[in-house]
């Protein structure tokens, strides 16, 4: 629908600029260290105390406890196509498959989907960008809008909440560069932090995953961060959506942010910045 900004010209079909999308925006490359992948010495155990763990453990419980107790309500007949689509022949499938139950169930349709992004959003699983095209495969633009963006900024919301209880350990064990280069930024724009929250939710600036886990740390207020997540995901939502008409046509999901679409985002977020630069510019003079 997820490096320091400065590395912002990757290309569209980059995996990692595909990682990054898939968790709700996009980033540009990123330096090795900072890489959640990276290898970590191995002396180096998870930044997690027991208080800590158990309460990471506990919202995945009631989580999927909520998501059981949907999939079990569903009639027999759909249960066996249920699963996460990893692939656009997957999403197509899993479309097919639910539009009957979407139609005949709406109710409880948009609870499961509702509860599985949210889920996905919360706890950093991959592939919510094909949520966001089943949401305009079956809804079309207007809902599909809606429904995307109240679950994004949802899950981004549940997310930061979760980060602001355990995340600190977390996050500056796997990206502690990465996190004092958002703590200065921050700082520097704290007169403008709206526009700045804006601009990095627009634009594949940084991962949407990073944002929303260390804008707790580096103290973003949460109305700044819900209202620059809940407006700054409209472009990337609508362009996603409106994919999702067309599904059958798509061929890739690299094709959703090529160089002319990743321009426009760029503009956007080039505007929502503008006041910020425009301060600056006067305090220097």
């Amino acid at each position: 629908m997820m490096a320091a900004p400065r590395n912002v010209a990757a290309p569209a079909d980059s995996p990692s600029l595909l990682r990054d999308i898939e968790n709700g925006g996009g980033a540009a490359a990123e330096e090795e260290e900072d890489s959640p992948s990276a290898k970590k010495p191995k002396s180096e155990k998870l930044p997690f105390n027991t208080w800590e763990f158990g309460i990471a453990i506990g919202v995945f419980f009631v989580f999927s406890t909520v998501l059981l107790c949907i999939y079990l309500s569903m009639p027999p007949a759909e249960k066996g196509h249920i699963k996460l689509p990893r692939t656009l022949s997957d999403l197509r499938l899993l479309k097919d498959h639910l539009s009957t139950y979407a139609t005949n169930y709406p109710a409880q349709f948009i609870l499961g989907y509702c509860s599985t992004y949210i889920f996905m959003q919360t706890f950093m699983i991959p592939g919510t960008i094909f949520m966001s095209l089943l949401a305009g495969a079956l809804f079309g633009v207007l809902r599909g809008i809606m429904l995307v963006i109240f679950n994004a900024t949802a899950g981004a919301s549940s997310c930061f909440f979760l980060s602001k209880l355990i995340g600190r350990p977390l996050v500056s064990w796997l990206w502690p560069e990465k996190l004092r280069f958002f703590q200065a930024e921050i700082a520097k724009r704290r007169d403008k932090l709206f526009n700045y929250m804006l601009f990095l939710r627009v634009t594949p600036t940084l991962p949407n995953l990073f944002i929303n886990l260390a804008s707790p740390i580096v103290d973003v207020p949460f109305h700044t961060f819900f209202l620059g997540t809940l407006i700054g995901l409209i472009p990337a939502a609508y362009i996603t959506v409106r994919a999702g008409l067309a599904l059958g046509d798509l061929k890739s999901v690299r094709d959703l942010y090529d160089i002319k679409t990743l321009s426009v985002l760029f503009l956007i977020g080039f505007v929502a910045i503008l006041p910020t630069l425009l301060k600056r510019k006067r305090v220097y003079e």
